[in-house]
């Protein structure tokens, strides 16, 4: 839900700026109606989390998942101050580095773009460096046009031209025919296919907090699984380049991790069920994982700081991890591993009013700040359009009026032939022949639209 937007013209974004416009916001709410404040994770923004944990004992600040999925991918594509992690990520950041001479090459030579054109319906993307995964999304594209670029490349009108830099055009020609250059795209595209997925998840204003940490796991499990396929080693063998990539996301998790993941975690009635345990072998329900029962005793204790209601809740989540009392019927056990986590607590959760009252706050929160962003796009599509002389407090009404459509429509915003009304509408392309997302701008917020214009254009191409 859309609350406010301030005008901060001229005013530095310090850390007792920001930390007095959410506690302005925290205040208006309520301080017992909150539960997290979800930032982006710069240094300023970490200081201000401290400033609200300080003041409000029940209030976590969580660092966005999605930004710290993305920061962990600019690691891997694009390593810095490591040398291990450089000898092992090289290759990543080299053909990253080609992919986007060769782009910038095609789209800055007017009769390179026309022969591209005349072999290709679909068209690059323009990715600025601060989408998410912005390096992902390039070569994903490129291994979508690798066909029309090929027959580019070694059609007679690109040898017959001969009027701008030849040095350059025979490195395009010879790097789109490099066999192991294209074999190096599509692994980059195959073991980061795991942390752009659970980013894409993750990128939403839905519910997921208590996903999250189980999403983590067994993302890193399947980056594993295929590093060592393509490596031909076992599931107990060491891959050093594997070695670097866990070391990456294992710091970017400890970094953004707190203990209100491990609560939510542990309220899933799902991750109890003996069909989600037997799945992966190894795996144990969150009450017997070490970690996980430390971080949520620490919840526990900011949530309830009154001893009594201390002991209750605790008493309350052993009977519901151990499936005692109230939760011991077959029904209440049956059903944890059929209904979503809400409806779950919803039916069996009458008997313990703390703990339920508790899932349902947990169960209800997302973990990033898309939902945020999203109005940022909204401000820049209702500012740049013939309206950017509006002020500050009518461009807010107007943000206000348009979030209230877009909840309002919840129901058919993703169906019929009015889906995603507001995120296509301004497609353009510039006279360089690029498209372009403007306004709303096309990010992972909107993962169903991206895959619905990828796959109309790639229907176009063939």
């Amino acid at each position: 839900m859309f609350l406010k937007c301030e005008n901060n013209e001229g005013k530095m974004k310090s850390k007792e700026y920001i930390a007095d416009l959410l506690i302005q916001v925290i205040e208006t709410i309520g301080p017992k109606n909150v539960v997290q404040v979800i930032t982006d994770n710069a240094a300023n923004c970490k200081v201000v989390g401290l400033i609200v944990e300080a003041k409000y004992i029940n209030i976590f600040w969580t660092p966005c998942v999605v930004h710290t999925l993305n920061l962990a991918l600019k690691n891997i594509c694009a390593p810095k101050n490591n040398e291990n992690q450089n000898m092992e990520l090289q290759f990543i950041s080299d053909a990253a580095g080609d992919a986007l001479q060769i782009k910038n090459y095609i789209m800055n030579h007017g009769m390179r773009l026309s022969m591209f054109n005349e072999f290709s319906k679909m068209k690059f993307l323009a990715i600025a460096d601060t989408r998410f995964a912005s390096v992902i999304v390039m070569l994903k594209r490129f291994l979508l046009l690798k066909d029309s670029l090929v027959r580019m490349v070694t059609s007679d009108k690109w040898s017959a031209y001969k009027e701008d830099d030849q040095q350059t055009a025979r490195f395009v020609r010879d790097k789109l025919l490099d066999e192991d250059w294209w074999y190096q795209v599509k692994y980059i595209i195959e073991f980061t296919e795991p942390i752009y997925s659970m980013l894409r998840a993750a990128d939403t204003d839905k519910p997921c907090l208590h996903l999250i940490y189980e999403m983590w796991d067994s993302m890193i499990e399947k980056v594993k699984s295929i590093i060592l396929n393509k490596e031909g080693l076992g599931p107990l063998d060491t891959s050093p380049f594997f070695s670097t990539i866990d070391d990456i996301l294992q710091q970017r998790w400890l970094k953004s991790s707190t203990p209100l993941h491990c609560l939510a975690h542990s309220l899933n009635p799902r991750y109890y069920c003996q069909q989600w345990l037997s799945e992966v072998p190894g795996r144990i329900p969150p009450h017997e994982d070490g970690e996980i029962s430390e971080e949520r005793n620490a919840c526990f204790k900011k949530f309830f700081p009154i001893a009594d209601d201390l002991r209750k809740i605790k008493k309350q989540f052993a009977d519901y991890s151990l499936n005692r009392g109230v939760f011991a019927t077959p029904d209440a056990i049956e059903d944890r591993a059929h209904f979503d986590p809400l409806r779950w607590w919803g039916t069996y959760g009458a008997r313990t009013p703390e703990l339920k009252e508790l899932a349902f706050k947990l169960l209800g929160q997302p973990a990033s700040s898309s939902c945020c962003e999203r109005n940022w796009s909204t401000y820049g599509f209702i500012h740049s359009l013939r309206s950017n002389k509006l002020i500050p407090e009518r461009a807010e009404d107007l943000v206000y009026v348009h979030n209230m459509l877009r909840t309002w429509c919840t129901d058919d915003y993703l169906t019929g032939p009015s889906k995603m009304w507001d995120v296509g509408a301004d497609e353009h392309e510039t006279f360089n022949g690029i498209s372009v997302l403007q306004g709303a701008e096309l990010t992972l917020d909107e993962p169903e639209f991206e895959v619905m214009m990828i796959e109309d254009e790639a229907a176009s191409a063939e």
